[in-house]
């Protein structure tokens, strides 16, 4: 059975995309066998990433190990039982197109509450939710006490996802390893960072999810998307020098892997 990994977070911004897509190339690049799923269906961020990455190959002519892309499919009345919502039916045609011949099935998840969304949370083995260092991010997990910064209790997303594991739970499942990824990090904000740290420690603890590196704040990442690339393609590509911030970027990515923990999964790059 292929195992899921969602990316999602109900807001937008936070880097899902770039974690998707690198996390994907990863998988690749280490020798499994990955699906990918993009549910943003207005951005389609990650679609565009994949696109940009094919025109990449046929200009270079170069072999870049790419995931398995299933783009989702429309549905008529005909296609659906009595009572079924068509987006139901639509990720379940996608999941059903990738999982015989996919070890890892990655869906990246719109900056919204949608269906389809919550339909992907309970698929999800392995759940990453990207944040930025920030407690305007922080409020879509918890809310806080304006003035000591003390947490009241989960908000909408973390409620979302509660939901998500209950039906998941019901399907006789396992719990989905839920991981928070701190993206966008400033050495200039210390403060800021520490009271961020503080709060997400306490609400870990209380809702359920483990804490990952993410990336900083670099150009490197916005240069990457228009050619379709990850940090891990440069060499293929000609790159021959590789600046500090692209190598500290290259070891936030190895750190993520190995944070995610995913099964079967033993970092080389």
């Amino acid at each position: 059975m292929a195992q899921f990994i969602v990316v999602g977070n109900e807001k937008g911004g936070a880097g899902k995309s770039t974690v998707a897509m690198h996390v994907a190339i990863a998988l690749e690049r280490i020798g499994h066998r990955v699906g990918v799923i993009d549910l943003d269906v207005r951005q389609k961020t990650l679609t565009r990433y994949l696109e940009n990455r094919q025109s990449c190959i046929a200009k270079h002519g170069v072999d870049l190990p790419t995931p398995r892309f299933f783009d989702l499919p429309q549905v008529t009345e005909q296609d659906l039982e009595a009572g079924e919502d068509p987006d139901d039916r639509r990720l379940a045609m996608a999941v059903d197109a990738l999982e015989s011949d996919s070890e890892f099935v990655l869906i990246d998840c719109p900056g919204s509450h949608t269906r389809l969304s919550y339909g992907a949370h309970a698929l999800a083995d392995t759940l990453v939710t990207p944040m930025n260092d920030s407690f305007v991010d922080f409020d879509l997990l918890a809310r806080t006490d304006g003035e000591t910064n003390e947490v009241l209790g989960p908000s909408v997303y973390a409620e979302m996802v509660w939901n998500a594991r209950m039906l998941r739970a019901k399907a006789g499942h396992r719990p989905a390893d839920w991981i928070v990824v701190r993206n966008r990090l400033g050495v200039q904000q210390m403060i800021n960072r520490r009271k961020v740290n503080d709060a997400l420690l306490e609400l870990s603890k209380r809702i359920g999810f483990r804490l990952a590196p993410g990336f900083s704040e670099r150009v490197t990442f916005r240069e990457l998307f228009p050619r379709g690339l990850t940090l891990l393609d440069l060499q293929d590509v000609g790159t021959r020098r590789f600046s500090i911030s692209m190598v500290a970027a290259r070891q936030e990515l190895r750190d993520l892997i190995t944070a995610l923990k995913l099964p079967g999964v033993e970092v080389s790059f």
